[in-house]
């Protein structure tokens, strides 16, 4: 068989990773250097001219978008139909496999996944249930301690804590595991943890796993989080599998939300003998943009290490705007972007990026004062705006009447004559017999535990659901959704309010029921799963992701971090400041400012042609005004790879980022040294810092300095002996 197609397009790096051999094979690829490529690649030689089946492979990403992408892919490249294959996310993966061994993984046939907010919400109750306030605790801390726990792998029954705050997280994380087994529901994170001990406590479930994955490929390794790590080691340790896994440790940028680092970079202790292969040649962007780029990330201790290099042209030199604030900074990338369209190219084609979502307020004034369009991107995506939600939880009762979280959300939604009391009696009722909300509303209702008015009107609801559970029988899902949001006056109940807002959400409930439409043709079931059950399990899943929806030819403000993975012909970052990036949190710490630093090797990669990085020297934010000077990531990057740009838009001379913005300086002297605004100088109390002012002159000669950690300070220069960097 000719398997020419596979590997001529590749380059010879690129060709010895497809082609590899190895047991164990780490392709450690540079941003741009076509890592998904490579795996598509390698598994089209896998099952084309290794002759391997394709359900022998399983393939790992982290999004589902980065998973459907693969999976075209790999249909094109091979004319072959992969629905079947194993490839997807981490969760949807463990989905997989809880959905086909449920009972030994001790779960109900029809578990239910709980997205972020209904997890949210059944801790609120918990809480209350307790008699734990709020206002000592905040519910999204527990939250955060119950999800934090579970990927590090530790159940409820395996934490000892001292301190009576973690104390109280514990009891509410032991009653959060009741209620979840109790109502068979799973959050995202109990997705991998239970898949995990599915493994880990049956063997010879294991063993048939092992032996039916041959090649087991795993994307962004560097993002795993000690669950994920040990769900992979688990199913190749020992075993006669063969494992490829493919990251970056220089894009490494999730240690805040569970990420470790260390995983890509102890690879070979962890896989000895394994092989690694560098993706070094660049495909994104311009030979200026990665020399700033391979320098600033140089500076990183603990790395790998790998040196990005493209054919293209050097391209244009980096701009750096010093602005006077935050406003002036908002303005001139305004008037930039403004300019690029007015030259005839897209809005689409250009990101700002920014280190804190707080930053994007000024910028969005800034872009509708001059009539720029634009999105955030990581906006609310369809499945997570409210009326789809709460379509989608009339769609869960009608198929899991003991969903407790649906059942909460929707029991008074159209509104009912269901109030917060009626609701608490019905909760009280649930706890006092283990059972659900649902079956506790039908002991109220049948044995009048209520006023005669509110004992109605829950009786109604539960006619109301069963009611519409006894009319979808049979009916195409699309149908079924659709008579779901009628019978339910959801839709009428959108229909009646006023504006645009009332219109949005009923295009939003129409579309939901073409979303059913496309879903019935494409998806496949497992097991006895209904293909509702399905769709509702796709809907959590999507959620979990968070990303925007897409918009027609705007601009694209973003997080650095939610930049990872896109590229843009112009890039705009802003707010390059120290104390802002890095923050002034991490300047402390190791290996925080490493991160931070990969975090703006992120943004720099993203830019694909021209890239403008901007500073302020004062900035209002938080409320608080302070007086900064350029972030030392902006001094790591080489000189002769920039030019400044100052007000009037023209370049008046190199870089020298003095905290002025001015090469005319004040100077004062004492006892023979001179000290002058713009100076870095240290002090032995308060640190380093950059001089802004400077009064008299000898022994009575004031400086005025604006020290990294401890702000403002006037100081006498004869006692302050201030050490000039």
């Amino acid at each position: 068989m000719d398997i020419s197609h596979i590997i001529s397009s590749l380059n010879e790096p690129q060709r010895l990773a497809v082609t590899s051999e190895a047991d164990r094979l780490l392709v450690l690829a540079g941003a741009g250097s076509g890592k998904t490529r490579v795996l598509v690649h390698r598994i089209a030689w896998l099952i084309q001219a290794e002759n391997h089946s394709p359900f022998e492979i399983l393939a790992v990403t982290f999004t589902n978008k980065a998973a459907a992408e693969m999976r075209y892919r790999i249909e094109d490249l091979l004319n072959i139909p992969v629905s079947g294959m194993w490839v997807g996310t981490f969760h949807g993966l463990a989905h997989r496999l809880l959905r086909t061994h449920w009972q030994d993984a001790k779960l109900p046939q029809s578990f239910q996944i709980l997205d972020s907010d209904d997890q949210l919400r059944l801790i609120k109750r918990i809480m209350k249930e307790q008699g734990i306030d709020d206002a000592r605790i905040p519910p999204k801390q527990v939250q955060w301690y119950i999800n934090h726990c579970k990927d590090e792998g530790r159940r409820a029954d395996h934490i000892e804590e001292f301190d009576m705050i973690a104390k109280w997280q514990l009891q509410i994380y032991h009653s959060y595991e009741d209620a979840c087994q109790r109502g068979g529901m799973v959050d995202f994170a109990e997705l991998l943890l239970r898949a995990h001990e599915l493994w880990l406590h049956n063997p010879k479930l294991l063993k048939h796993y092992q032996e039916r994955f041959r090649h087991i490929l795993v994307d962004e390794f560097q993002d795993t989080n000690t669950i994920q790590n040990a769900w992979l080691q688990l199913l190749t340790t020992g075993t006669t599998n063969k494992m490829t896994i493919v990251g970056d440790d220089d894009q490494s940028i999730y240690g805040w939300r569970g990420a470790r680092i260390e995983h890509i970079q102890e690879f070979d202790r962890d896989f000895p003998n394994a092989d690694i292969i560098r993706l070094e040649q660049n495909y994104r962007s311009t030979g200026v943009i990665l020399a700033a780029a391979n320098s600033v990330i140089r500076k990183n201790e603990s790395r790998l290490g790998k040196e990005l290099w493209t054919e293209a042209s050097d391209g244009d030199l980096i701009t750096v705007y010093a602005a006077f604030n935050e406003l002036d900074e908002a303005r001139f990338v305004a008037e930039q972007i403004q300019n690029w369209v007015d030259d005839g190219n897209s809005r689409s084609e250009v990101a700002i990026l920014y280190r804190s979502n707080a930053q994007s307020r000024v910028m969005e004034e800034a872009l509708l004062r001059c009539s720029i369009p634009y999105r955030i991107y990581g906006g609310l995506r369809f499945f997570d705006r409210a009326e789809i939600k709460n379509a989608m939880s009339y769609l869960r009762l009608v198929e899991y009447r003991n969903d407790d979280t649906a059942f909460e959300r929707v029991v008074n939604v159209p509104p009912r004559g269901i109030g917060n009391r009626t609701v608490e009696k019905v909760r009280e009722v649930a706890r006092d017999e283990g059972s659900s909300l649902w079956s506790a509303a039908m002991k109220v209702a049948e044995e009048k535990l209520l006023p005669a008015r509110a004992a109605n009107a829950i009786k109604d609801f539960v006619a109301l659901i069963n009611l519409l559970d006894e009319s979808t029988q049979g009916l195409a899902l699309s149908e079924q959704a659709e008579h779901v949001i009628e019978s339910s006056t959801l839709l009428a109940h959108h229909k009646n309010e006023k504006g645009e807002k009332g219109q949005t959400r009923v295009e939003n409930l129409k579309e939901l029921v073409s979303a059913c439409q496309q879903f019935g043709s494409e998806v496949e079931l497992e097991g006895d799963q209904s293909l509702l059950s399905a769709f509702v399990d796709h809907a959590v899943l999507e959620s979990g992701e968070g990303q925007a929806d897409e918009f027609e030819d705007s601009v694209q403000l973003m997080t650095l971090h939610s930049a990872k993975g896109l590229e843009f012909p112009t890039v705009f970052m802003v707010g390059v400041e120290q104390g802002l990036f890095p923050s002034r949190m991490s300047i402390e710490s190791l290996d925080k400012i490493e991160e931070e630093r990969r975090l703006c090797y992120v943004g720099i990669t993203r830019a694909m042609k021209h890239l403008t990085i901007c500073y302020a020297e004062s900035r209002r934010l938080y409320g608080k005004e302070t007086l900064n000077r350029p972030s030392q990531f902006l001094r790591e990057i080489p000189k002769e790879t920039m030019q400044e740009v100052r007000v009037n838009t023209s370049v008046v001379r190199p870089t020298t980022f003095t905290a002025g913005g001015t090469n005319e300086s004040s100077v004062t002297e004492h006892d023979g040294v001179f000290y002058e605004i713009g100076q870095q100088v240290r002090h032995s109390t308060f640190g380093e810092g950059y001089i802004l002012n400077c009064e008299g002159s000898g022994p009575r000669a004031r400086i005025e300095v604006n020290f990294d950690l401890e702000g403002n300070k006037w100081l006498m220069a004869q006692y302050a002996k201030l050490e000039i960097l």
